[in-house]
Order: structure tokens, then C-alpha cells, then sequence
């Protein structure tokens, strides 16, 4: 099984990069998994007139074809005032505009959200749950990580929290089931 993991940033310190790093981990070593966050996706924000120009960027190709090369999707977006981070705002959109494709090409996804404070993502969780599936996301699950400072331990790259550790195991092995379905 190939796991891709999305970070949904473009900061070097991403709770929301530890966070679906550690989820990562937890399909040990029966899968192949590659943690990304947004960096090399880097692109000029979205402009109709820059697609008519110069056509979709390369950066948002291979995000795509990395989508495209995954069984299962684990991503994990920061929020920002209530939705999407704008560098991730920016991949969705240069994404969804190349041709004939959906964004998430409906690979299974356990999708997540850790924020520092109480609501733990709840907003872009909800823009996400509403948004995704119209642009081919299937979303299998969805994570909440709140007070991610007081619930992660950067150490020991886990969540210290055994409640929400515990329920993060129980959506690990739903997907995991779901994607085995899958293979047969």
C-alpha cells in the first residue's frame, strides 16, 4: 500500500506536519509512505489570465501524479481565520484546473486538522468535508487535533493525549480496512 501524506502548509514548524507524520507511522512497515508538505509546490497564486498564458504549472502536475501514484491519502490541514491555508488554497485550486481530472481522484482519505487551540481545525474540517467531495475526495474519516501544544509531544513525535491517540488508532485501522477492500 502507498501512502501519500499531505501537509497542508508551507511552515517549517507545521503542528499539522507532525501530526500526519505520526499517523504515517502508525501503518508500520507494511506500507510505502511519503510525507510532503507544500514547499516544492510553490506556484504564483491562481489567476485565470496566468492560466490562459501559461497553462497549468508543473508543481501542480506532479502534486497531482503523486495523488494519482496513492492508495490511500492522509491529510492534515492547519486553519487559518476558519479554512484553508492560502499556500494550500493555491495547490487545490492550480490543481483543479488540469484537465479532465478531479483534485483528489477519489483516493480514500483520512483527513485531519490539528490547531493549538480548542476547536482543533473544526473550521477547515467542515470547509474540507463540504468542499472535497466535489472534487473527487473520499473522504473515509476525519481527525481533530485540538490544544495540539498540551496533546503532542514533539520529542517523542506522538500524541500524548491516550484518548485522542486511541481514537486516531481507531481511524487508522478503518481506512487501513477500507484501502484492503480495495486491493482485492
Amino acid at each position: 500500500m502507498k501512502i501519500l501524506a499531505i501537509a497542508g502548509s508551507n511552515s517549517e514548524a507545521s503542528m499539522n506536519k507532525h501530526l500526519v507524520t505520526y499517523a504515517a507511522s502508525m501503518f508500520g512497515d507494511h506500507a510505502e509512505v511519503e510525507v510532503i508538505d507544500l514547499n516544492p509546490f510553490e506556484m504564483p497564486i491562481y489567476k485565470h489570465e496566468r492560466e490562459l498564458t501559461g497553462g497549468v504549472p508543473q508543481e501542480a502536475k506532479d502534486f497531482a501524479a503523486k495523488i494519482d501514484s496513492a492508495n490511500l491519502l492522509l491529510v492534515s490541514l492547519p486553519e487559518h481565520n476558519g479554512t484553508y491555508s492560502t499556500a494550500f488554497k493555491n495547490v487545490f485550486d492550480w490543481v483543479s484546473r488540469i484537465k479532465d481530472r478531479t483534485v483528489w481522484s477519489e483516493v480514500p482519505m483520512l483527513l485531519m486538522s490539528a490547531s493549538p487551540g480548542g476547536r482543533g481545525g473544526a473550521g477547515v474540517l467542515e470547509a474540507a468535508t463540504k468542499r472535497f467531495p466535489s472534487h473527487g475526495g473520499n473522504i473515509v474519516e476525519t481527525f481533530s487535533l485540538p490544544f495540539f501544544n498540551d496533546n503532542f509531544d514533539k520529542v517523542a513525535q506522538k500524541i500524548s493525549n491516550e484518548e485522542k491517540d486511541n481514537e486516531l488508532r481507531e481511524k487508522i485501522i478503518k481506512v487501513s480496512a477500507i484501502e484492503t477492500i480495495l486491493e482485492k
